[in-house]
């Protein structure tokens, strides 16, 4: 297999569709952004995938409660077809609003909760990969990962973040600051299995080493990019 056929699923208010398509590409995948109305009516097109991005922004205005009215399409629309296509191991990963919508349809544990400092936020962060995550979307990375957030509701809660962590659950902590009060620090989790990942910030915006806010003057790196979450998640599903 040459490309991972790639399935992007946005809905009305994604913005961020095109930058995870263009990540997923850089990995080497074949993509197809759809709407999840779209993907309801043709539940083929996940099937076909080996690999499936819920695209950050934010859906339906974030009525109701930010990733609630998407994760409803998907859940009522699909009904287990978005779990079959976990349980088959084939990789998932949910980017900011796409963090929501995975805790929402319960194939992440925990919740996003509004920042700590009540207000949106929007910055660049970096974020340290933990050693003994069971993440195959950060496996083998040992540098930093180095992207920009941009979100209201960011702040992650958990009643136990150590049984997560000893499960090998916590993927990524933030380093440089915690931007949203998230418990310890946690910027990015996984389900029990490693194949499910959601994090609030934006690993697609920071691919090519000029996207670094201090590119320029020899800050960011080619260590650093988000794209290596990519290439993990296309590499792992090449071997399924």
């Amino acid at each position: 297999m040459s490309q991972v056929p790639a399935i992007v699923i946005a809905g009305p208010g994604t913005n961020r569709d095109r930058d995870v398509q263009r990540a997923l590409e850089l990995a080497g995948a074949a993509v197809r952004v759809v709407l999840a109305n779209e993907l309801v009516e043709r539940p083929a097109l996940l099937d076909e995938a080996r690999l499936a991005v819920v695209a950050g922004g934010f859906s339906y205005a974030d009525s109701l409660g930010a990733g609630r009215m998407l994760a409803l399409d998907l859940v009522v629309g699909l009904g287990d077809g978005l779990r079959r296509f976990v349980e088959a191991g084939r990789p998932v990963i949910g980017i900011c609003n796409g963090f929501q919508v995975l805790t929402r349809t319960r194939l992440l544990p925990g919740a996003l909760g509004h920042n700590a400092q009540g207000r949106f936020d929007c910055r660049w962060v970096v974020l340290d990969p933990v050693p003994n995550s069971v993440s195959i979307w950060t496996k083998g990375i040992a540098d930093p990962v180095h992207c920009p957030i941009a979100h209201g509701e960011g702040r992650y809660v958990h009643p136990d973040p150590e049984s997560l962590a000893a499960a090998g659950q916590v993927a990524l902590r933030y380093r440089s600051t915690n931007p949203n009060g998230s418990v310890a620090d946690i910027a990015g989790v996984c389900d029990q299995t490693g194949v499910v990942l959601g994090l609030m910030p934006h690993p697609e915006n920071n691919i090519v080493a000029r996207q670094h806010p201090r590119a320029a003057r020899g800050g960011g790196g080619e260590q650093h990019l988000g794209l290596r979450l990519f290439e993990n998640g296309i590499r792992h599903a090449k071997e399924l």
